[in-house]
Order: C-alpha cells, then sequence, then structure tokens
C-alpha cells in the first residue's frame, strides 16, 4: 500500500512512502488530476449534512445514499446510487488529552487547508483493491475525519470530487 501525501498550501505535490502494485505510473495518473479543483461544483446538486453532536459539515451529492447515522452519532456514510463500492465517511472523536509534543508534531504535518481556513492533513491510500482520501482535522481535544473511498481502478474518476468535499469540510 502507498500514502501519498499532497502538499496544497503552495501547490507541490510529495508522494511519501514505497508505490506497490500500482506503480508509480499509476499513482502520477491518479494525482495528475489534482490541478482541477473546482469541477464538479457546477456539475453536481449538493446536499449538505450537518452533525449536532460534533459539529461538523460537508456537502455530498444530491443522488448519494445515506447508511444512516452511527449509533453514537459521531458520523455517517454515503454510497452512490449505482456503484456500492464508492463510499464517503465522515465521523469524529474526542481524545483524552494532547501533549505539547503532539501538538508540534501535528503542525509539522499538515499539508491541507479547507476553504474556511482550517488546516489539517490530506492523505491518499493507494492500495491494490481500494484507493482512499483522507482529511484528518485535529482541533483541541476533538478529531475530524472524512474519507472518501473507490475502487483503485476508478478512483481517478472520483478524485475531483473527493478533493472538492474534503475543501468544503466545515467545522462549526
Amino acid at each position: 500500500m502507498s500514502i501519498a501525501v499532497l502538499k496544497t498550501r503552495r501547490w507541490m505535490r510529495v508522494i511519501a512512502g514505497a508505490v506497490s502494485s500500482i506503480g508509480t505510473i499509476g499513482t502520477a495518473i491518479i494525482l495528475s488530476e489534482c490541478n482541477i479543483i473546482n469541477i464538479y461544483a457546477s456539475e453536481v446538486t449538493w446536499k449538505s449534512y450537518s452533525n449536532t453532536h460534533y459539529s461538523f459539515e460537508f456537502p455530498y451529492p444530491s443522488n448519494w445514499n445515506s447508511s444512516g447515522n452511527s449509533d453514537n452519532n459521531d458520523g455517517i456514510a454515503f454510497v452512490t446510487p449505482n456503484n456500492r463500492n464508492v463510499e464517503m465517511r465522515a465521523w469524529a472523536s474526542k481524545h483524552l488529552e494532547v501533549s505539547i509534543h503532539e501538538q508540534y508534531s501535528r503542525e509539522q504535518t499538515e499539508n491541507f487547508q479547507t476553504a474556511e481556513g482550517v488546516f489539517g492533513v490530506l492523505s491518499v491510500e493507494v492500495g491494490q483493491q481500494t484507493t482512499s482520501m483522507t482529511l484528518t482535522i485535529t482541533q483541541g481535544q476533538v478529531k475530524y475525519n472524512w474519507r472518501g473511498e473507490s475502487n483503485s481502478k476508478e478512483f481517478k474518476e472520483y478524485y475531483r470530487l473527493f478533493y472538492y468535499i474534503a475543501q468544503q469540510y466545515k467545522i462549526n
């Protein structure tokens, strides 16, 4: 499995980790879509999911189906109507204490900024079967997560959508 971390603050891309079965060319093809970010915004009818327990929200395509809130109300999952192997999940959890060392370490690895100005870590994990994009934001004692995932062969078709949604993620 490979992990690609996107340096979006200055439009740089850094690929970290060894690239396994998909190979360097496959990863480069997936990441080549980085420059076209807002293409989905005008092509899709949107709804917005809001989590009142942890006060986060993000847009999702109106034709995607919800699997319902989790039992503890910490998040939700959505799947496409025509391909149940493509999904988005969002959840949050409270951490106990955050040490000064953890805070400093997290600030050093943040590589992404949402449209609202919140910093976090955006990573792409490329596997033989599935590929996912994950946004992780830590504020105080709460860790927020959003993930878009699809079959590795189809990921290039969903990359821009996932990236756009990660940009629009909000913490209220």
